[in-house]
């Protein structure tokens, strides 16, 4: 073989060359070191309170408590005259023998007398149909006038009528009486008009 040649001279760059099809993914590399962790930030500011949200459903229903003594107690009478009672006596009680409502029996027929039972405020009432003479009644308790109501007759029929509360403790009784003698007894009742006296407790003490 003979000697090499004299280098010649470089040539004109080539034309730039089509772009290849890219390579395959390389493998994943190693997990880097967590950094230090950063200063805490400072507080942020406080939102503005949110709409009250809907009620909720009632509870459940307590177990019923005790019943004070004084709602229990019951106490009322109603009674009246009759076409066969007799004229009362003056300054004694009057006895109504027509009952209308006395389940308690704390008013006695025989004697006339209310018997209060448990202590509160009771009211009274009496309607008196007027006849034939005047009428002065009183409404007494343990013997004390507390009332008096009086009607001149005139003719015909007259009305009557008193009403009150009285504050009684177990014990205490309560009537009504004629005063005045017997001038004064003019109560009358028939089939068509009626005399009447009535009580009942309010509430207990």
């Amino acid at each position: 073989m003979g000697p090499h040649g004299i280098e010649g001279p470089i040539g004109p760059k080539g034309n730039k060359g089509e772009l290849g099809v890219p390579g395959p993914q390389g493998p994943k590399g190693e997990e880097g070191f967590s950094g230090p962790q950063g200063q805490k930030g400072e507080t942020g500011l406080r939102g503005d309170r949110g709409i009250q949200g809907p009620m909720g459903p009632p509870g459940r229903l307590g177990s019923k408590g005790e019943v004070d003594a004084w709602v229990i107690s019951k106490s009322a009478f109603s009674v009246g005259l009759t076409t066969q009672s007799k004229l009362p006596t003056a300054h004694t009680p009057i006895r109504f023998d027509k009952i209308i409502y006395n389940q308690q029996n704390h008013y006695d027929p025989q004697t006339g007398r209310f018997t209060c039972s448990a202590a509160g405020a009771y009211f009274f009432t009496y309607h008196i149909t007027v006849f034939s003479r005047n009428v002065k009644v009183a409404l007494v308790k343990n013997g004390a006038k507390v009332l008096h109501t009086t009607d001149s007759y005139q003719s015909g029929e007259d009305q009557a009528a008193g009403a009150t509360v009285l504050q009684l403790e177990p014990g205490d009784k309560v009537w009504l009486q004629v005063v005045g003698g017997e001038l004064f007894n003019g109560l009358f009742a028939d089939e068509d008009d009626d005399t009447t006296f009535s009580g009942f407790l309010i509430f207990g003490a």
